[in-house]
């Protein structure tokens, strides 16, 4: 716990991660929200080659210890490096190789056993977070001695879980008293002072930093994440092979009928050379409350104001609660 401590918690300004995002995660929006004090990180599949991946840490690395040296008493966050362990991953090796002549400070891992790459990265002092979305999941992922689990829930945003978060996060601290990062439809300092008094350290959060300058998609898709709310996301595994929340405005924009993503031949739709990932666009339940496009300094200082103002509010009263006044009525 006291090297998640000195990695995360000391220098962080709000006790948020921004997920890593497959096409999203560029080297500046990672830079941008660790400059203000949130975890940046990235999947190491938004790079094309194990060249281009030396080259996004070393930007990355050269900002943070410039900013640093510059402002030694701001919080500046730690980056982090998402990585899929599954056999299937034929770029693991060569990826990791690339993250360990870096000595990648936080190595957030998914869909496979992190064992090997956690005693890795424990080599070097770092951390490592796994991935889960239920309760064999993550005792899988203690065993492997991870330092936290990340939760997700259900309403994450791409790959969710099925589980509500309020049952995920209780039944996980059944098992862990160790760090936990909570995913699911965090959208604002509410849901980030909420996810604590649940029980979670920390809330991992993605669809709202798509929805920044810094975030390197088209600006349809950030119109389309202001202009969406939660009935315009579809949950479905017609493109990935895996359940995942698309925006169903970028799937009817790419020619596909909607009303057979439902029918028991939708996995044969014919995509018309669509690319599941590039044409249609994903998005968490917390897409109702993106009202417009921020900058990440913006969108942090919103979210401390939110956080501050949640943490302040009193405790519950019957006297003065709009429950007891409407059942006095």
């Amino acid at each position: 716990m006291n090297k998640v401590y000195d990695t995360l918690d000391k220098n962080l300004a709000l006790p948020v991660i921004c997920a890593p995002m497959f096409l999203v995660s560029s080297p500046q929006l990672v830079i941008s929200t660790c400059l203000n004090g949130v975890v940046g990180s990235f999947p190491t599949f938004n790079t094309r080659s194990q060249s281009t991946l030396d080259e996004w840490l070393h930007e990355i690395e050269h900002a943070l210890a410039t900013a640093r040296e510059t402002n030694p008493s701001k919080p500046i966050a730690p980056y982090a490096v998402n990585m899929v362990v599954h056999p299937s991953n034929q770029r693991l090796q060569a990826d990791f190789d690339v993250v360990s002549k870096h000595k990648v400070p936080f190595v957030i891992t998914s869909q496979g056993d992190p064992t090997s790459i956690t005693q890795a990265v424990h080599r070097w002092g770092g951390i490592v977070f796994h991935d889960v979305t239920n309760l064999t999941h993550a005792k899988k992922a203690l065993a492997a001695g991870v330092d936290g689990l990340i939760l997700v829930a259900a309403g994450a945003g791409g790959h969710a879980g099925t589980i509500n978060p309020f049952a995920l996060v209780r039944d996980i601290r059944e098992i862990w008293a160790g760090p936990i990062a909570l995913a699911g439809a965090i959208n604002d300092g509410f849901g980030v002072r909420a996810t604590e008094v649940l029980g979670a350290n920390y809330s991992y959060m993605g669809t709202r930093f798509i929805a920044t300058q810094e975030a390197q998609v088209p600006s349809d898709y950030k119109s389309m994440l202001i202009d969406a709310d939660i009935d315009d996301l579809v949950f479905t595994d017609t493109f990935t092979g895996v359940k995942c929340h698309f925006l169903k405005p970028s799937i009817a924009r790419a020619g596909i009928d909607l009303e057979q993503l439902n029918s028991k031949t939708a996995v044969d739709l014919d995509l018309g050379g669509s690319n599941a990932w590039k044409d249609m666009w994903s998005a968490g339940h917390g897409v109702s409350g993106i009202h417009q496009v921020l900058s990440v300094d913006e969108l942090v200082t919103q979210l401390k104001s939110e956080y501050v103002q949640a943490s302040n509010t009193p405790v519950f009263s019957p006297s003065t609660s709009s429950t007891a006044s409407q059942l006095e009525e």
